[in-house]
């Protein structure tokens, strides 16, 4: 049976869907944050090859980052409150940003690994023979130089991150994917639900891909 396409519908559905965009922000800004902080602390631990450490944090990488985020949000929510009964009152929402944070902390620590080792070694040593201690050296040249490097990376990874709050709706995160999918459910207009939420994402990811354009190119005017 053929069905036209309900141009009307999707402007109607539009606002709806932008009522709950404030929830997927939310996520992927806090998950954002939280990944940042444990990723520049697995990327130190693995430049400076902390013993015991260094090795957590190598297997830590690994599973974050070969296995699907999907399968990680289901264990933290619905699996390890079994074994971990302080688990069991977490809501959707945090779960939903511990497992963002995780995930994409295992990435990113790699990237700022990756922009730490590409300075140059001299540098480093530069710092040591002025009698700074190596962290010193760390925080106050390396990894103002390696946060320049790893910035574009970084903000791809923000942006993957906005796509993946979409996972969210399995836990029951009440966020524009779960709206548009009862939406759809309702309307049985399913085209035109995923659609519209598909153009909002289409345009958050826009606007910050403008966004990392700009910072890019403020960073690299000394450049």
């Amino acid at each position: 049976m053929h069905s036209s396409f309900d141009l009307q519908y999707v402007l109607e559905l539009m606002p709806i869907l932008l009522k709950y965009l404030g929830v997927t922000m939310q996520m992927a800004l806090w998950g954002f944050l939280f990944a940042l902080m444990l990723a520049l602390f697995l990327a130190l631990v693995k430049v400076f090859k902390i013993p015991f450490i260094h090795h957590l944090a190598s297997l830590f990488i690994s599973f974050f980052r070969g296995t699907p985020l999907l399968v990680q949000l289901f264990l933290l929510y619905y699996g390890l409150p079994q074994f971990l009964p302080f688990l069991i009152g977490m809501d959707a929402f945090t779960a939903a940003v511990i497992g963002l944070t995780l995930h994409f902390s295992a990435y990113m620590a790699e990237s700022m690994r990756a922009a730490i080792l590409g300075i140059d070694k001299s540098q480093m040593e530069a710092c040591l023979s002025l009698g700074m201690t190596r962290l010193q050296a760390m925080r106050r040249v390396i990894l103002p130089q390696a946060s320049r490097v790893a910035t574009p990376s970084l903000m791809n990874y923000f942006i993957d991150m906005i796509k993946s709050t979409s996972l969210a709706f399995t836990l029951g995160v009440a966020e524009i994917m779960a709206k548009a999918q009862m939406e759809a459910s309702s309307s049985f207009k399913f085209f035109e639900s995923y659609m519209a939420v598909a153009v909002v994402y289409w345009v958050v990811v826009i606007i910050f891909t403008r966004i990392q354009n700009m910072l890019e190119k403020k960073l690299n005017e000394a450049y």
